[in-house]
């Protein structure tokens, strides 16, 4: 099968490509490289360079690789730029995803995987939320993921698409930008490695789902392989993470130790500063928590990497850079 992957140069999407690439498809990748980077994709891979809002642009990739399916990863990620900068945030989230479709429309392209986040279309829940738990979103970032489902959806009924809504967790790992704001394990690991201590918002206190980027890879993956109950003119929403609960303290006291044992094994001796307490972020939502059971049922999913075992692989990842 031939796949786009736009976003596929950024964090998420290049673990996709590395996995589609092992299981034997033909793999392209539109990205702007505002996050993303040319390091994270294998040689021989090829990636245009640009911007789902621009539509000349994307309708020129998609008649350029006819791809038999796309994996939508681009994205505007960041809560608290979505509440500093809705408009910014919707034109990519939406717009850019409008654009995606209709050139997947007109190029014949009939299945569409789109990562959403059930790490903010829930609101604050405490214990895990299936599929079914009404939508709640409290800032724009979670409005344009909803948003986004229901053209999803429009588009499959309309123009017989095989639609997947992936609802991300929060997703952490190996390749994570640390230098904006989203992706917490990211910014501690850079933090601590060069000897600082992680600053975290507010009482830490918020509870999260966190979930490892190569199980997300694999995710993806089957839903763009899937048949049996993933059909043409259809959406499918599924929930991807553990369902398993680490507010931020306890996060970074898991972090600190795993930091200095990369930095040990290669040979560095770090000093892991206890951590400081800044301002809350607005928009933040006290406690997020998804059921992925329908995705083992639907896709056979479920994630396989324990959050200690992953921050270990995630600091070693950062330590060798």
């Amino acid at each position: 099968m031939k796949i786009l992957v736009t976003g596929g140069a950024g964090f998420i999407g290049s673990h996709i490509v590395d996995a589609l690439l092992r299981e034997g498809h033909a793999v392209a990748v539109l990205d702007d490289l505002s996050s993303g980077s040319r390091d994270n994709l294998p040689a021989g891979v090829p990636l245009h360079v640009a911007d789902i809002v621009d539509p000349d642009a994307v309708g020129r990739v998609f008649a350029a690789e006819k791809p038999d399916a796309v994996c939508h990863q681009a994205a505007q990620m960041s809560v608290s730029r979505s509440v500093r900068e809705p408009l910014f945030d919707a034109r990519v989230n939406c717009i850019g995803l409008i654009n995606v479709l209709d050139a997947a429309v007109a190029g014949g392209c009939k299945r569409v995987v789109f990562a959403s986040s059930g790490g903010v279309l829930y609101g604050d829940v405490t214990t895990p939320a299936p599929e079914s738990t009404p939508a709640n979103p409290v800032s724009p970032y979670g409005i344009t993921k909803w948003v986004g489902e229901r053209y999803l959806s429009f588009y499959a009924a309309e123009h017989g698409l095989t639609a997947v809504a992936l609802r991300y967790s929060n997703v952490y790992g190996p390749r994570q930008n640390p230098h904006g704001e989203a992706g917490v394990v990211a910014i501690f690991c850079k933090k601590l490695l060069a000897g600082e201590p992680a600053t975290i918002n507010g009482d830490g206190r918020y509870v999260r789902d966190y979930v490892y980027g190569p199980d997300v890879a694999r995710a993806n993956v089957l839903a763009l392989l899937a048949t049996d109950r993933c059909q043409p003119g259809t959406l499918t929403s599924l929930n991807i993470g553990t369902g398993i609960g680490t507010d931020v303290v306890e996060l970074e006291a898991l972090i600190r130790p795993a930091v200095a044992a990369a930095a040990t094994t290669r040979g560095r001796t770090v000093a892991t500063p206890a951590p400081l307490h800044g301002p809350a972020r607005p928009g933040d939502l006290r406690s997020n928590l998804v059921d992925a059971a329908l995705a083992k049922t639907v896709l056979g999913w479920q994630p396989t990497v324990p959050l200690a075992d992953g921050i270990a692989l995630t600091a070693e990842w950062f330590a060798d850079r």
